[in-house]
């Protein structure tokens, strides 16, 4: 289950990181707001995260447009929230545009594409409302996973959200050419 918290000062980069260090296997997110949100990952949602990545840098790098980052890594998003997906991609150029500094630390921007796996702690009205916040802060895709359901959501700018269920495949043309994602694998 996630924890939220209200503190009475927002944590700085720097103590979340060291709350990260101290506490392995929690996510920790700080919310525009300044909430402190924490998350565990249970073994099944980490393994529907390990496939996604897979096959997000199978693709990444056979088509050599972008980045692929982890579960591990944080974005500071323009809004000042520090949020931590389960999987993403960035453009080439937009990464390669950052310092060797700003690429060791938070990863100041917010990602291009955003994958959340939904595991038992996860609230899909949690979920949905990070969607919403990285669209906000330039995301142009945002996919929630639920393997319980089996179902996938896809948000996109200036759309409105496609639920996919049952689902086997889903390309993510045009804002990842030629990335099809196997569902097969994730379920």
């Amino acid at each position: 289950m996630a924890i939220s918290l209200r503190l009475g000062v927002s944590p700085t980069d720097e103590e979340i990181r060291a709350l990260s260090a101290r506490n392995p296997g929690y996510q920790f997110e700080r919310a525009a707001s300044g909430e402190l949100v924490v998350t565990p990952t249970g073994g099944r949602a980490g393994q529907c995260e390990a496939e996604l990545i897979a096959q997000l840098r199978n693709w990444a790098t056979a088509h050599g447009t972008g980045v692929v980052f982890s579960s591990a890594t944080g974005f500071l998003l323009p809004d000042g929230s520090l949020l931590v997906p389960d999987a993403s991609w960035v453009r080439q150029d937009r990464w390669e545009a950052l310092s060797p500094q700003e690429q060791e630390g938070f990863v100041p921007l917010c990602p291009d594409a955003v994958f959340e796996v939904a595991s038992p702690s996860d609230i899909l009205t949690h979920l949905r409302r990070k969607s919403r916040d990285y669209l906000a802060n330039g995301a142009r895709l945002v996919v929630l996973i639920d393997p319980k359901r089996r179902t996938v959501e896809v948000h996109a700018p200036d759309r409105a959200p496609r639920v996919l269920e049952p689902a086997q495949h889903v390309s993510f043309d045009p804002t990842l050419p030629g990335f099809t994602l196997d569902l097969r694998r994730i379920w």
